[in-house]
């Protein structure tokens, strides 16, 4: 029995001795030898077991190579030399920035490879509107000014991304360095502003509800007694309960002045033409406090869902709403004359290219050319011919109209004002507004009414607001003027008219001819004969 004990203890000892042997080589097998892992990593096996299998797998690789091999040195040496190449190339360009962004050099004009080859265009405008600024000293010896500015034109339009047939536009409306600050506006959204219905609340009470749920606020300003201008906010200004409740209305500064410009009274009757969303149309019975009449039209009828949700939403109680061509208006007049005629004011939002909104639809710079201008025009011609027809020149408190586009374009504008005056008995009134850019009385080579002084014109680079356009008409008889050629064919047809071209001219010759068979005197001098070739002639021109 003691020797079958001895031969099983050396057995088991054999046997675990054996297995130890073997896990060691298993063990040496699969992850190598302990001391090349330290010495190559610096890591341990603890260290080995915080790794990834995929990381556990990758060291393996890398020590079974036992090195870099031939492949893996060359790509290596590709590699830095391309990295140097790139440090060589973006010293090269450093050194170029320096050279094109030295004040103290003096502004050439590149040459065609140059243009193509540069890219730097702020640089560029900066140094060709000095150069333009101070022509006569510092321009280039046998360069013209109209070589300075088709190049200020082709850069300007590339850096700020407008179309050439917008800039164009622009640069004839604005003076070189007023351009750039204009152009650099319209790249800032303007501020939020809100106007308080004071149908439902007070500004200050406004201010401060608004002001207790996070919302950082100022007055709009001394000009505005409703508007508040919102800087940033801990909640949405569009859901709060004061705005679902109707205690205001998101409205930008611009659109307050037309209202303000028009100034409507209480139990008047006014006419919003062109009405949609209804900020304006809520402006109005808010400071008519709800009496009188308000027509909200606007030709879409898909935009009027916004007008009655939004005249609901605001408390507005004075309002019909109605779906017509604005064009149409005379006429359906005198089918309802009580209702569709006769107004004491009207509004005319005109639609227009948005050539003063560009901050809020950049797709402006792009999308328009000569032809969507003149289409707008000649759209707000007919339009406002319409407005004027539909008030009643004979009101006691009224027969004023608002015209108002957000486009700063003369060719919607004052263009279109200088029309009105000429083919309607209407004459241009101050709009009542403290500040604002007078109208053009003259724009190239146009020269326009010396009232259009009274119009005002708002920028977002000198007022912080959206671009807009104001003039307001009084309107001083109802009769449509007749055309003008008409009163002048009626006074040529009035002059009176020789007796040598009433009658005929065979019996002149043979009255002639007897009385000189007869020895007598002729009738007429050689002074009366020239008179009489001028009053031939002049029934024929007219």
């Amino acid at each position: 029995a003691k020797a079958k004990r001895g031969l099983c203890e050396g057995s088991a000892a054999a046997s675990s001795s054996d297995g130890e042997q073997e896990g060691d080589v298993w063990e040496m097998e699969e992850d190598g030898s302990g001391e090349e892992m330290v010495d190559d990593y610096g890591a341990s096996s603890s260290g080995e077991d915080e790794l990834l299998p995929i990381e556990k797998a990758a060291l393996k690789q890398k020590s079974d190579r036992g090195g870099l091999s031939e492949d893996d040195s060359e790509e290596e040496e590709e590699e830095e030399k391309i990295s140097k190449q790139k440090k060589e190339q973006k010293k090269e360009e450093n050194a170029d920035l320096q050279l094109n962004l030295d004040i103290d050099e003096e502004f050439r004009l590149p040459t065609d490879e140059q243009i193509e080859r540069e890219n730097i265009l702020s640089f560029r405008i900066k140094g060709n509107m000095e150069v333009l600024q101070d022509f006569g000293v510092k321009r280039e010896e046998g360069r013209t000014r109209q070589e300075y500015l088709a190049l200020l034109r082709r850069d300007m339009a590339a850096y700020y991304s407008y179309s050439d047939f917008l800039l164009g536009k622009l640069m004839d409306i604005f003076p070189l360095p007023e351009l750039i600050n204009f152009l650099e506006a319209n790249e800032v959204p303007r501020p939020v502003t809100i106007r308080t219905n004071t149908l439902k609340t007070r500004r200050r009470d406004l201010a401060q509800a608004l002001i207790n749920r996070g919302v950082n606020l100022d007055p709009l300003g001394k000009w505005s007694k409703t508007g508040l201008v919102i800087y940033d906010s801990t909640v949405p200004i569009g859901a709060t309960p004061e705005y679902l409740a109707g205690h205001y209305m998101l409205q930008g500064a611009s659109s307050l002045l037309p209202v303000m410009a028009l100034a409507p009274q209480e139990n008047e009757r006014v006419l919003d033409m062109c009405c949609a969303p209804g900020g304006k149309t809520s402006y109005i019975a808010q400071l008519m406090k709800n009496t009188g009449m308000i027509l909200a039209n606007d030709s879409n009828a898909e935009r009027l869902h916004s007008v009655v949700g939004n005249l609901h939403r605001l408390g507005v109680t004075n309002a019909v709403v109605s779906n017509c061509d604005g064009r149409q208006f005379p006429k359906v007049s005198l089918y309802y004359p009580e209702v569709l005629g006769g107004f004491d004011r009207v509004l005319l939002d005109a639609p227009c290219s948005g050539t003063g909104v560009i901050s809020k639809d950049p797709a402006v710079k792009t999308n328009k050319d000569e032809k969507d201008i003149l289409r707008c025009a000649h759209l707000q011609k007919e339009l406002i011919l319409s407005a004027i027809d539909s008030v009643n020149a004979v009101s006691e408190t009224g027969g004023y109209i608002v015209y108002c586009t957000c486009s700063i374009t003369v060719e919607e504008n004052e263009w279109v004002v200088d029309y009105a005056l000429k083919k309607r008995n209407v004459r241009l009134v101050p709009t009542g507004l403290d500040f604002g850019k007078e109208g053009f009385t003259r724009f190239k080579d146009r020269r326009f009414h010396p009232s259009l002084r009274s119009t005002r014109r708002f920028y977002p680079h000198t007022h912080n607001m959206d671009g807009f356009f104001i003039a307001k008409f009084k309107k001083f008889s109802n009769a449509i003027p007749k055309a003008q050629k008409e009163p002048a064919v009626e006074a040529a047809s009035a002059v009176p008219v020789p007796d040598a071209i009433t009658e005929p001219q065979p019996k002149k010759k043979k009255l002639e001819g007897s009385k000189a068979a007869k020895g007598q005197k002729k009738p007429q001098s050689a002074l009366k004969k020239r008179h009489r070739l001028p009053a031939q002639h002049r029934p024929a021109k007219a």
